[in-house]
């Protein structure tokens, strides 16, 4: 048996816990075909499991994860050729990275998980903040006959900076001691992709129009000893209630016979329902 390591980054609100829930209902329910078999939970909260995967069926929106609540989760997964392979991923919430970025520290615990060998990046495709530039700002007031205010100024502060800015500082941190452990593999999880999936768009090539400057990171500024992929996903298939509202999408979502075929994976052209394949590809061997 081998055992590997994947570290799930984010920041706050960006899917991960949405995923963990609905990898955990997949893998335990045997519903649809899936690279990777489950075999046994070696460590983690099997009812904090359950119940995050129970508020995914019912369509519900997940808890916040906090900061001081972080888990791991290890599992033992068997491959196609039934190689059984012990995965290890952390569920830490987004604070913790976003700390990375804000405040230039990190927890001694979040450091030691992201010397892990796999990388899951989770990116919410619909809550990517974009720089604001002034020009534009001005054409739309006037268009919009709108007047700007002019008088308050508000000081900068890290919290500002546009989502592709503090993943690309992410990565660059991952990449300089005392982070760096040399070939990686790093899946970029587009999560909400139920709200992308209208451009028609390949991940690809949604993360390059609405993300350009990680998109030229990623292509030029990134260790040549890692490899990349770019995945759409929907764990949700859609919009879920939470605690002040009952959706018509979220009942929709309830009568589906099969749970699990509310997900959808996008990898290029190649749609699925299985939430183990970017994990497969992370646990493949590295090359030399």
């Amino acid at each position: 048996m081998t055992d590997q390591s994947v570290v799930v980054m984010g920041l706050p609100e960006s899917g991960k816990t949405t995923f963990l829930a609905a990898l955990w209902h997949l893998v335990s329910e045997d519903e649809v075909a899936c690279k990777l078999k489950y075999v046994t939970l070696k460590a983690g909260n099997v009812d904090h499991l359950h119940e995050i995967a129970s508020r995914w069926r019912e369509a519900k929106k997940q808890e916040r994860t906090s900061v001081s609540g972080d888990k791991i989760v290890s599992m033992v997964l068997k491959t196609e050729r039934g190689e059984p392979q012990t995965i290890t991923f952390p569920d830490v919430a987004g604070e913790a990275f976003q700390q990375m970025w804000e405040r230039r520290e990190c927890d001694e615990a979040v450091a030691e998980w992201l010397k892990a060998p796999g990388v899951l990046l989770f990116v919410h495709a619909d809550k990517i903040v974009t720089p604001r530039w002034v020009v534009v700002e001005k054409i739309l007031a006037e268009a919009l006959d709108v007047e700007r205010e002019t008088k308050e100024v508000i000081d900068w502060s890290p919290g500002l900076a546009p989502t592709q800015v503090q993943l690309t500082d992410l990565l660059q941190l991952l990449q300089s001691a005392p982070l760096n452990v040399g070939p990686r593999r790093l899946a970029i999880i587009l999560s909400a992709w139920d709200k992308a999936a209208k451009l028609e768009l390949t991940p690809e090539t949604y993360l390059a129009k609405k993300l350009p400057m990680l998109s030229q990171f990623l292509k030029h500024g990134l260790n040549p000893l890692w490899e990349l992929r770019v995945y759409g996903i929907s764990a949700q298939g859609g919009e879920y209630d939470d605690k002040n509202s009952s959706l018509p999408e979220a009942k929709r979502l309830r009568e589906v016979s099969l749970p699990s075929e509310r997900i959808q994976v996008v990898y290029a052209n190649n749609t699925s329902h299985d939430l183990t394949e970017p994990l497969q590809w992370l646990l493949m061997q590295s090359p030399p």
